[in-house]
């Protein structure tokens, strides 16, 4: 399983709709939301700076 960077949800990469590729690393997401949030500042997340967001 991987995380969502975005909410910290488990995600199973292999059945995974929503996914970006950053750095040569792809990332696994639990709704587009989380996804979008992702993409418009990857680097928060991946460094972990950025604060835990509560979708839903």
């Amino acid at each position: 399983m991987e995380i969502d960077l975005v909410c910290k949800m488990e995600v199973d990469p292999k059945t995974a709709e929503w996914k970006s590729e950053y750095k040569g690393k792809m990332y696994y997401f639990c709704a587009p939301g989380c996804k979008r949030t992702f993409d418009k500042d990857p680097e928060a997340y991946v460094g972990g700076k950025a604060p835990l967001i509560m979708m839903g």
